[in-house]
């Protein structure tokens, strides 16, 4: 068994201005340290296909990818919002993240492989069915949930977000769908100013305040979130992975390190070992640092291959 690494060279075109820390740059430096940490050749490489509709279908509305479409420039780059842009690359790249996201559900569902990780952009977990926002153009996590459940029969599948932003798109898209347990750790108040109440049993909002150290966070994760986890028993596991909750990050103002990212994930890999048969996607989100986002995805992805 094995851990993949998905990705595409599209994702590196999609470039909102080179003040943008959505960068293309956070893909090459995470290769970079991969390769710096000799991790890159122990994994499976694939590229990311190309998304279908009918799979982004299943949690987008058709008027919104037709708008995207619309909006798609030949040259330069058109706003959306104060944070989120298209260039002539952008809707391509991410029709290819949420590919590779879907990759990975049917490869570790055939147990070709028995975990993945998709390096991919822009991210998705801000956009909700309807709308773009954050940097996210389309809910990658969510396509590769909704395909778990549609495509290979799970009736069960959880999606555990570590960002430190909410991961509001997704849990907009997934707030009626039982079969679906959100987990979801960030900072609040903070953008996108959500998620201090769940509303219902299967999303768990774990708002943290500003300063949060990886000791804090551990003891907050093990007691509220794992419990909730092991009862719903889930069939499949995925990680919304967002490492701007390093303590070098500017975008947030948490103070987790690389030995945090590696606790967490290691308790979602025992988690997918008890209920899912080792079926775990990971998928990056943010991660602003390029140093930290660099080391925490190297340490992520060795804890997932279990080197």
């Amino acid at each position: 068994m094995h851990t993949a690494y998905i990705t595409h060279p599209v994702c590196a075109k999609h470039d909102m201005g080179g003040w943008h820390p959505e960068a293309p740059g956070r893909l090459s430096a995470i290769e970079d340290r991969l390769h710096a940490a000799h991790l890159f050749d122990y994994l499976v490489h694939m590229h990311a296909p190309r998304v279908q509709r009918d799979q982004l279908l299943r949690v987008h509305d058709a008027a919104y990818l037709d708008a995207l479409e619309a909006r798609k420039p030949e040259v330069g780059v058109v706003s959306l919002d104060g944070d989120t842009a298209l260039n002539p690359f952008s809707l391509e790249a991410a029709y290819h993240a949420a590919g590779g996201v879907v990759l990975g559900v049917d490869e570790v569902c055939s147990r070709d492989i028995q975990n993945a990780f998709i390096a991919c952009r822009p991210p998705g977990h801000h956009a909700t069915r309807t709308q773009a926002m954050g940097f996210c153009l389309l809910n990658n996590v969510a396509v590769g949930a909704a395909h778990a459940l549609a495509a290979h029969g799970l009736a069960r599948v959880a999606i555990v977000d570590f960002d430190v932003h909410h991961g509001n798109g997704t849990e907009a898209i997934f707030h009626e769908d039982p079969r679906v347990m959100l987990v979801s750790t960030f900072q609040h108040p903070f953008y996108p100013y959500s998620g201090a109440d769940s509303g219902n049993d299967h999303i768990v909002n774990l708002p943290l305040p500003a300063g949060t150290t990886g000791v804090r966070y551990r003891e907050v994760f093990e007691a509220e979130a794992m419990p909730r986890l092991e009862a719903f028993a889930p069939e499949m596991v995925f990680i919304s992975a967002g490492f701007d909750s390093h303590r070098e990050d500017d975008m947030g103002q948490f103070g987790l390190v690389e030995a945090d990212y590696v606790w967490v994930t290691r308790q979602l890999m025992g988690l997918a070992e008890r209920h899912a048969g080792d079926r775990l996607v990971s998928v990056l989100e943010g991660g602003y640092d390029l140093s930290a986002l660099a080391r925490s995805v190297a340490a992520h992805i060795k804890a997932l291959a279990d080197l």
